[in-house]
């Protein structure tokens, strides 16, 4: 009776190490699918941060590209109207009608590349692919003494800040600013 408690003893603690170490219970399991399912929504979570950051880079890039455009495109031109004495006038003058005609910076005070349908580019043509973005352009004169105060469009002024805000799709992406002399 002795012999037969011992043999009944080691099978059933056989069985119990058995089961304890070769198994996993059911806790065990539930607390590594949380785990797992955790991760997995981290990594969806940061793989969405990611995208969201590079459509905001591409379009800042878009942006700044269309502002170079703007530059370029007036760099060669003079300030005001060659030949006037005194410059008190801002925007196109009676003939300069269309983009084509604006043969000085100040012309371009008050454009808006959406009348185009599309941002334009260093050569005036108008870039249908970037149809979401626009361009605003403003010249303001400048107190030769204080670049920091605007004077008004009738003051003759021999300095203005030109400006070109970049939108896409109504939504403000880049400012930028520079100063011209006229010389």
């Amino acid at each position: 009776m002795k012999d037969q408690r011992s043999r009944i003893k080691h099978r059933t603690s056989t069985i119990n190490h058995r089961t304890s170490g070769g198994a996993f219970t059911l806790v065990e399991v539930l607390i590594a699918t949380f785990l797992v399912g955790l991760a997995i929504a981290a990594l969806v979570a940061a793989n969405g941060s990611f995208s969201m950051a590079n459509v905001a880079g591409a379009d800042l890039s878009t942006a700044e590209f269309l502002v170079e455009q703007i530059r370029e495109l007036t760099m060669m031109l003079p300030l005001a109207e060659p030949g006037l004495a005194a410059w008190t006038v801002l925007g196109p003058e009676g003939d300069e009608t269309t983009l084509a005609a604006y043969d000085d910076v100040d012309d371009f005070d008050g454009f808006d590349s959406a009348s185009l349908g599309a941002p334009i580019d260093a050569r005036r043509a108008t870039l249908p692919h970037l149809s979401a973005f626009r361009q605003q352009i403003t010249v303001q004169k400048l107190n030769p003494s204080n670049f920091d105060e605007v004077w008004d469009d009738n003051t003759a002024s021999n300095f203005a800040r030109i400006t070109v805000n970049i939108l896409q799709n109504g939504r403000p992406i880049s400012s930028t600013s520079w100063i011209r002399a006229r010389y």
